[in-house]
Parts: C-alpha cells; sequence; structure tokens
C-alpha cells in the first residue's frame, strides 16, 4: 500500500462537509469545543472502526446483500432529515446553551454506523488501499488508525470553526440564519449521498 495516495483520500473524505461534521459545528458553537470532544472522538472511533470490520469482511457482505446496504442508507437519510428538522425549527430562544439538545458521543457513533457517506468511504479506502497478503488485516488495523488520526483533526478543526461562529454572529437573528443554513446544509448533505 502507498501511504501517501491513502492519507490524502482519509483527509478529503474527513474535511469535507458531511452530517457529522455539521453536526460537530453546530454542537461546538452552543458548547465550545472542550464539550464538542466527546462526540468528536467517538464519530472518529466509529467511523475507523468500520473501515476496520469493512476491510475485515463487512464490506463485501454489504456488497453481496445489497437490500441491507439500501436499508441503512434509507435510516441514515430519514434520521438525519428528522435532526435538520429540528435544528431549522429551533426558535432563537431555543438557540442558548442550555437549552439546545446536545450531540452525544453515542449518537455521534450511531451516525457513522447508518450514515451512508461512512460506509461508502469505508468501501472505497478497503476498495482501493487495502493490501492483499498475508498481513492483510494488520495493514488494514494500520489504515484505521491512520484514518482515525487524520479525522479527529479535521473534525477539530470543524468544532474551533463552531466557536468562531460565534464571534461572527452575535445577534440572535444571525444566529437563527446560521442555524438554517447548517439545517440546510445537513439535510442536502443527507439525501446528497442517496441521489448520487
Amino acid at each position: 500500500m502507498s501511504l501517501m495516495p491513502f492519507l490524502l483520500f482519509a483527509f478529503v473524505a474527513s474535511i469535507t462537509p458531511g452530517p457529522t461534521n455539521i453536526l460537530i459545528l453546530t454542537n461546538s458553537q452552543h458548547y465550545g469545543v472542550r464539550a464538542t470532544v466527546p462526540a468528536l472522538v467517538s464519530a472518529c472511533a466509529a467511523a475507523s472502526a468500520i473501515v476496520l470490520i469493512s476491510g475485515a469482511g463487512a464490506g463485501e457482505l454489504l456488497q453481496k446483500y445489497p437490500l441491507i446496504r439500501q436499508l441503512m442508507s434509507w435510516a441514515g437519510v430519514l434520521w438525519l432529515s428528522w435532526m435538520s428538522w429540528q435544528l431549522f425549527c429551533a426558535p432563537a430562544a431555543h438557540l442558548s446553551r442550555e437549552t439546545h439538545t446536545r450531540f452525544t458521543a453515542p449518537a455521534a457513533a450511531l451516525l457513522q454506523v447508518i450514515n451512508p457517506k461512512t460506509w461508502m468511504m469505508a468501501l472505497a479506502v478497503v476498495s482501493l488501499f487495502a493490501p492483499a497478503g498475508e498481513h492483510a488485516l494488520r495493514d488494514i488495523a494500520l489504515m484505521a488508525l491512520w484514518f482515525l488520526l487524520i479525522s479527529v483533526a479535521c473534525l477539530a478543526c470543524w468544532a474551533w470553526l463552531g466557536q468562531a461562529v460565534n464571534r461572527l454572529f452575535r445577534t440572535s437573528a444571525a444566529m437563527v440564519r446560521f442555524q438554517r443554513l447548517m439545517a440546510l446544509s445537513l439535510f442536502m448533505s443527507a439525501w446528497a449521498g442517496m441521489l448520487a
């Protein structure tokens, strides 16, 4: 396996906007970077575990039984659509730290399990970069570890961006507009994977 192309792929897959990135940004905006770390680490660990599981054979199962993959995709899209609606409808009074629903570590891990983007990324990693040979599982485990480190760094950037949002949007009206923009982005990123 050539490490540099894999690292570049992991970076692009982790830094580009997606449901997890948007929810990390929103959570950090409301609760700060430190309070977002558990969700951030949980999401990255779950995504890395999916890379490992896909490389160990689950990827072949999903390719063999497309109905399972389709059901997981629809479950993820419906859940993300509901979450985006909740973000969009939140009135200004509910955008404070006291009343906003947190993006928790278990929710972040579950999101990875039902997020079609995560599974498609893991399948791409395995099909493009997974080595064949007598130490294939060890090499896939190393890939999962590299992916974990890169994704933590990338999601940390999204968390810091969420903290910066508070300095940019100082009024309740501006925060509501930003919140609605994030809700629409979440909705579009969820459906883009299904329609692609």
